[in-house]
């Protein structure tokens, strides 16, 4: 008599990196193949909240000193770094939350640090006035279109769990920048009522050590910008959906926000739950799959269908699709952290680093 059948895995999926310290989020890799990964500041002990990866060892990048910030507000040093992404004109650019342990943020802190790779050293600090970034703000994760304006821009994702949220626009060539979609229903996370998340055969709530379990707040988080550089896609972190909204009327900081919210698509349900959003340059969109432990991928056409999925994948994070044709992807356990499971650290090291053959390129959208 035969035993029962277990949940089958399906893809490839290539081990890169096991990590002992505290989790991981961000991943980026260059056009060269240098990888990188950032640590945001959640209560574990975190040497350095940039890395990069040699010969197996995760080293403070650009070094140490940008990694030892003196407050909260050092415009000079990372203070909690969410996300990193290496953009077409491979150069590192450091997203830094100004907000470790979820801390309301202070001037200096919120900010854009692009890296020359070139030479290892910090070439651009954009820094954020409160009307853009209030102390609520959590910046969450960027993409760039560097063939617009005169040096290009950058959207970022405020995923804020106790404020608005809503993308950030950035021009890079002045550092000016503006929000968009501020408190849109679009990137809100969704109640109870429409969006009940269950991660590993359990309902996910936040659930305090003492007191009642709460619903996920967290809003707009994935981000991902289209081939054509016409969309940009976005999904709360507590959500099914998937939305899209014009980059034309994002950028044009004369455009108003009743103009921009009238170009928002309701792409649909997606099926699962995301973090991270990611796109490559056949027109593909990549989507992480916390709830099913995979990666899925939506065609042009609107399909979806699985990437890979795993029982590794433990809350798959961020993704980054590099012009080696991998798609990689951290997997960190976020679920499992103690103010999930009533005050208990339920996290089991290592975390991970994966890798799995897609044969496309990252969307390079430059001059």
């Amino acid at each position: 008599m035969n035993g029962p059948v277990g949940d089958e895995p399906m893809g490839e999926l290539e081990l890169v990196h096991t990590f002992t310290g505290p989790m991981p989020t961000g991943v980026s890799v260059s056009h060269r193949g240098r990888i990188f990964v950032n640590f945001p500041k959640w209560g574990d002990e975190v040497p350095a909240t940039v890395v990069e990866l040699r010969d197996g060892q995760e080293m403070p990048y650009p070094d140490q000193a940008w990694n030892d910030p003196s407050g909260d507000d050092d415009a000079g040093a990372f203070v909690s770094v969410q996300s990193i992404v290496v953009d077409p004109a491979d150069r590192l650019w450091v997203l830094d939350t100004g907000s470790p342990m979820f801390q309301p943020t202070k001037p200096g802190g919120p900010k854009l640090v692009r890296i020359d790779l070139e030479t290892d050293t910090v070439a651009q600090v954009i820094t954020f006035p409160t009307d853009v970034a209030p102390p609520t703000t959590y910046l969450n994760d960027v993409r760039f279109d560097l063939r617009r304006g005169e040096s290009g821009v950058a959207y970022i994702t405020d995923s804020a769990a106790s404020g608005p949220n809503g993308i950030i626009v950035v021009d890079l060539a002045s550092g000016a920048s503006w929000r968009r979609l501020h408190d849109h229903p679009s990137t809100k996370a969704e109640p109870l009522t429409t969006f009940r998340p269950v991660v590993e055969g359990r309902p996910f709530l936040e659930r305090p050590a003492d007191g009642p379990p709460k619903p996920l707040t967290m809003g707009s988080d994935g981000i991902a910008i289209s081939a054509d550089g016409d969309r940009l896609y976005y999904c709360p972190l507590a959500s099914r959906h998937l939305h899209s909204v014009s980059t034309e009327a994002l950028a044009d900081p004369g455009v108003t926000q009743e103009a921009v919210a009238a170009t928002v698509v309701d792409e649909g349900e997606k099926g699962t739950a995301s973090d991270g959003l990611e796109s490559d340059d056949a027109g593909r969109l990549y989507l992480t799959s916390y709830e099913h432990n995979a990666v899925l991928r939506r065609l042009p056409d609107g399909e979806y269908e699985t990437l890979v999925h795993d029982p590794r994948l433990l809350w798959p994070d961020t993704m980054s699709v590099a012009t080696d044709g991998y798609l990689y992807v951290t997997a960190n356990q976020l679920h499992r952290q103690p103010q999930y499971q009533r005050g208990k650290d339920l996290r089991r090291k290592p975390y991970a680093l994966f890798r799995t053959r897609i044969d496309a390129g990252p969307v390079l959208l430059r001059p």
